[in-house]
């Protein structure tokens, strides 16, 4: 699988997620390790979501792990606590605003 790939089917999990409660900003970049290496960045501003693939340098936290693992966690398969919990995730930044991503894949997978 390649970057591109991979980043076309998160993106398109990500979009799914309601953020337009959502008051603050948040920002996190995911750095892609292994297969289908890469970077991309989730923000969400003024309650509309923005996914793309470029670098966030003014983020609020910064996840990396494997193309796999984020995968699971964007389609709600995986508690992205439980994959820092076994290594498989790692976060770096906010911990407050980074536990926040679980609600917001909870929104994209309840819009599925």
């Amino acid at each position: 699988m390649t970057f591109q790939e991979f980043f076309a089917e998160v993106k398109e999990q990500f979009q799914k997620a309601d953020v337009s409660g959502v008051t603050e900003h948040l920002a996190y970049q995911f750095n892609i390790i292994g297969e289908a290496e890469g970077i991309f960045y989730v923000e969400v501003k003024d309650g509309k979501l923005y996914v793309e693939p470029y670098e966030y340098y003014d983020r609020d936290a910064l996840f990396t792990a494997k193309a796999q693992t984020l995968k699971k966690i964007a389609a709600g398969e995986q508690d992205p606590i439980a994959a820092v919990t076994f290594q498989k995730l790692k976060v770096e930044g906010n911990i407050d605003k980074a536990l926040k991503l679980k609600a917001l894949i909870a929104g994209a997978k309840k819009n599925q």
